[in-house]
């Protein structure tokens, strides 16, 4: 018996190996599918109950997702190409002359920056920071057809993990060494804090690139395509939307609009940065956790913040979906852990 066994153990092993290594390509974006179905699942849920039918309820939550997550970023790669080949270079040298030639002070509190502010000022070089800005913006643009493949494949990915998620967890739960409760747990810890956290990220990435958007268009902007840029700057931790207030102020002081670029700064900081962050933010994680989320989880925003951050590190892009991820099972095991070892001892 222990020698079929062992000799079953090594075929799944080199079998194991040899599917990695067939879909090893694939590995990252069958990773994030799984996690996106799982982030949004009770959406397909309730599409289901409505539409009766497990094959229109994923189509429909699909096209949802790609309406909402991939759509902007088509718009924005097919914008960007426009947007280097029409550069007008001399508001790069406006923007230089303007902050060389600007007289200020700073007040009496802060007056001993003021040495260090001249000296970053004389030294910065905006010609070097917009051609190295440029040359990321066209590497997009050539990279584009590789990136919008792999978001083709990610919507297909998703679409059969909607489809035949249950079916998959119910086999895993069949096969694991461990009692149906038990997995449960890990499984609802999971889902819910992807749920929360997928939701919270989308949900605010679009109000404040709305909010940003409005004033985008008031000052006579593609409040559209700054509304998606700002959105995706603010996934970015500490920095985030300053990434694009910044230089749209500075664009606006190169055209002498000095007026604009201070509204455009006080309208980003205290209406998104403060506002939205400090108050609307907390009540879309609220009316997620009770009308989205199956079972109501409490996210630990500073542990959500490193892992979101960790994961745009090592990860790129989709490190804001895998960070939250392995943070969460990582934890989920560390809890399950403690309760098998509870049960041990009782």
């Amino acid at each position: 018996m222990n020698e079929h066994r062992f000799f079953l153990t090594a075929i799944f092993l080199a079998v194991l190996y040899s599917i990695l290594k067939l879909y090893e390509p694939f590995l990252m974006i069958i990773t994030i599918a799984s996690l996106l179905a799982i982030a949004t699942y009770a959406i397909n849920v309730k599409f289901m109950r409505v539409l009766k039918n497990r094959h229109f309820s994923a189509l429909l939550s699909t096209l949802l997702l790609s309406l909402l997550l991939f759509g902007p970023i088509v718009y924005s790669i097919t914008s960007i190409g426009s947007i280097v080949n029409n550069f007008d270079f001399t508001v790069i040298e406006r923007v230089q002359n303007y902050l060389l030639n600007l007289d200020y002070t700073l007040p009496a509190p802060i007056a001993f920056l003021q040495p260090s502010l001249d000296d970053f000022i004389k030294n910065l070089n905006i010609s070097q920071l917009s051609a190295t800005a440029l040359s990321y913006f066209g590497s997009i643009g050539k990279n584009s057809a590789g990136f919008l493949k792999d978001m083709l494949l990610i919507v297909i990915f998703f679409f059969f993990a909607l489809l035949n998620g249950k079916d998959l967890i119910d086999y895993t739960k069949s096969v694991m060494p461990m009692d149906c409760q038990e997995i449960n747990m890990v499984f609802a810890e999971v889902t819910n804090v992807m749920s929360v956290v997928f939701y919270s990220i989308l949900i605010s990435a679009i109000f404040q690139g709305a909010l940003f958007s409005i004033i985008g268009i008031y000052f006579g902007y593609d409040g559209l395509l700054l509304g998606i840029f700002y959105g995706f700057a603010s996934l970015i931790p500490i920095i985030g939307g300053a990434l694009m207030w910044v230089p749209l102020c500075a664009l606006e002081l190169s055209h002498g609009n000095v007026v604009s670029a201070i509204i455009i700064a006080s309208y980003s900081i205290v209406m998104i940065s403060v506002v939205a962050d400090t108050f609307i933010k907390p009540l879309i994680i609220k009316y997620i956790n009770d009308t989205l989320v199956k079972t109501p989880t409490v996210v630990n925003e500073l542990l959500i913040f490193f892992a979101i951050f960790a994961g745009l590190t090592t990860f790129g892009f989709w490190g804001m979906i895998l960070g939250p991820a392995i943070t969460t099972l990582f934890i989920s095991l560390l809890k399950l852990y403690k309760t098998l070892k509870e049960k041990r001892y009782m």
